[in-house]
Formats: structure tokens, sequence, C-alpha cells
């Protein structure tokens, strides 16, 4: 087992920056070792259950032009879409038929949905299925505005902050977009009392050690309950169309770093693990990751919500969407769960690991 990787399982919280570094470094190397420590840590809290999310992509309209996304204001060859109320509920009472007891909501910052149409569907999906969570992801916007989405009956909040490091941001988006209000809406939502997801693509454009290093830094000091990443992958209706997409390898092993620098997080198999490799999401459940989110969203709009290219599972049924990834997810080795499952609230002090 290489010293780096043997360090890193004995240190862990402690790690300091050359040795995260070393690990972060775009070089070849064996994660076995990496994979099975994280595997064991999540099974310690986890079991063996993946948490199932009901996905409903509700808009694909936004206001932002950053420089990776496929649904950029900018891209003039995106077929835009926006599901009304009616069909936003009715994709929950199928996701609820389903066994699904957590929708997340998600779509650009699209200015349509004001703070009061967003509080009328909260409120909607929370009185018609009070035993289920409603996870919003809809961006950046006001303490107040997160305020009144709480009180409307949202409990989780999904913003990835994408890069902490301030060059890097600026590298990917464009201005008024500051990384300084980016994460003042995450400390936002902590302190409101979401439970708060954050992430980074791996591979973007610019990417270094560095800036991954400023990103683990950044997540220490946030204490998201969940974390979201996956392999950057290229879209052609944006500036980075000629960039190479991340690196499934890479991808795997920062999985693996993330459950065991965070124990006791939710971090999804993302689609863009699954949109890399057929098999992506099953390596990255076995490298540490616990959720996948199922799509709910009506077939027809499942191709237009287009953040990157080739995205997988647009052509099925939610309930053949369901099927096959309880299949792919119990071939893997684990279990499909469709219950609420907050994260483990457990000091990650606490959570053991082997070093060998």
């Amino acid at each position: 087992m290489p010293d780096s990787v043997s360090e890193f399982l004995r240190l862990r919280q402690d790690a300091d920056d050359a040795l995260l570094l070393s690990l972060l470094a775009d070089e070849p190397r064996d994660d076995t070792a990496l994979f099975a420590a994280a595997d064991a840590v999540r099974r310690h809290w986890y079991g063996d259950a993946v948490y199932l999310r009901g996905l409903i992509e509700f808009t694909n309209y936004c206001k932002n032009d950053c420089y990776y996304c496929g649904i950029r204001h900018g891209n003039r060859n995106a077929q835009r879409y926006r599901l009304t109320t009616d069909e936003i509920l009715a994709c929950a009472a199928e996701g609820y038929r389903l066994g699904y007891r957590t929708f997340v909501l998600q779509g650009g910052e699209d200015p349509y949905f004001t703070d009061e149409r967003i509080c009328e569907i909260v409120s909607a999906l929370h009185r018609g299925y009070p035993d289920c969570a409603v996870t919003l992801s809809v961006g950046e916007k006001t303490r107040e505005s997160y305020q009144a989405f709480f009180d409307a009956g949202a409990r989780r909040y999904l913003l990835r902050h994408e890069t902490a490091d301030e060059a890097h941001y600026r590298q990917l988006h464009p201005d008024p977009m500051s990384l300084e209000n980016r994460k003042r809406c995450l400390f936002d939502l902590r302190e409101i009392g979401y439970q708060v997801g954050s992430g980074f693509m791996i591979g973007s454009p610019g990417q270094t050690p560095e800036t991954l290093l400023a990103d683990f830094r950044f997540l220490q000091e946030l204490r998201p309950q969940m974390i979201g990443v996956g392999p950057y992958l290229t879209h052609p209706d944006t500036p980075f169309a000629g960039q190479p997409s991340g690196d499934l390898k890479r991808g795997l092993r920062i999985v693996a770093m993330l459950r065991l620098l965070f124990p006791n997080a939710l971090i999804p198999a993302t689609t863009a693990f699954g949109t890399v490799a057929p098999n992506g999401r099953e390596l990255a459940l076995r490298a540490g990751a616990n959720v996948v989110m199922p799509n709910l969203s009506p077939v027809r709009v499942r191709k237009l919500y287009s953040l990157y290219e080739n995205k997988i599972c647009t052509g099925e049924e939610a309930a053949e969407c369901r099927g096959c990834l309880e299949r792919r997810i119990e071939a893997a080795g684990y279990r499909a769960v469709t219950a609420v499952g907050d994260a483990a609230a457990v000091p990650a002090a606490e959570c053991p690991v082997t070093t060998a």
C-alpha cells in the first residue's frame, strides 16, 4: 500500500496539506486499500443501505451563465421548459406510490419561480406528504428567501460551491456571480437549520490539486450533511466545449477521501459517474457513496435538463428507473432504501478505520 494512503488512513482528520495534495495529484495509484477503508466506514454507520431520493427537475431556465453548464442563460440551443405545480405534484404522487420518502426539487435559477411560487409548491408537498422530506436545489437566494422556504416545510438544501478557490471560481463563472455570495448562502442555510449539501465537479477546467485542497478545507469548515461530487462532463453548447471531461478514477478516489474525512455524510453516487462509465455509480458506491437519486421528472423533459452531454436515464419511466437501480445496487452488494434517511448524527472523531 502506498505510504501516502497508509498515512492518510492513519491521520484522516489531522491530515496536513502536503499529505492531501499527494493524494489529490493526478497520478496513477492503486486505490484498493482506500476504497476498502471507505466502504468499511460507510458500512459502520449506514450498513449496506443506499438511500433513494426522488428527483424532480422542474425547470431548465436559468438566469446565470456559468461557463460549464448546458442550461446556462446564453445557450440559445437549449429547449426550455417549466413544469406546472400540478405536474410537480403528479411527479411526487408517482414517487410516493413507488415508495420514495424524499423529494428533491431541482432547477436552474429561474426568475419565474418566485419565492411565493416555491413556497406554494413546498407547502403543498409538505401537506400532502407529511412523512416525507422536501429538498430544494434552486441556487443562490437571500437569507429571507431561504427562511421562507424553511417555514414552508423544506428541510434540506443542495448548493454545490463548485470551487472554494477565488481564482478558479472566476475561471468558471462570469460577473456578477461571486464565491463570497455562494459561501454566504451556504452558511445562511446552515444557520437557519437546513440539512445542507455542497460539493464540486472533479476535473473542471482550471482545477488543480491546490484548488481541490481548498475544496476539502472549505467542506471541513462548513461541515455539510451532504456532499455531492462527480466528474466534470463537457457540454457542446458552452465556452468549455473543447475541454476534456473529468477522470473516473480520480473521481472515485475523491469520493473515498470524502467518506473518510466526513464519515457520517450522505454522499450521492451521481449521474455524472454513471455517464462517464456504464458501472460508474456502482463503483462510486463501492468507494463510499450511499445515495442515488432516480429521476421522477416526466420522460418528455429529462433530456432537456442537460447540464452536460449524454446524461443517463432519460428514457425510462419512474418505475422502470427504480427497478433498474435497485437491481444494480443489489448487484453491487448493497440494499436500496426509500426511507427519509437523515445523515447519521455521530461525531466524526468516533469513527474507526483500519489501516491494514
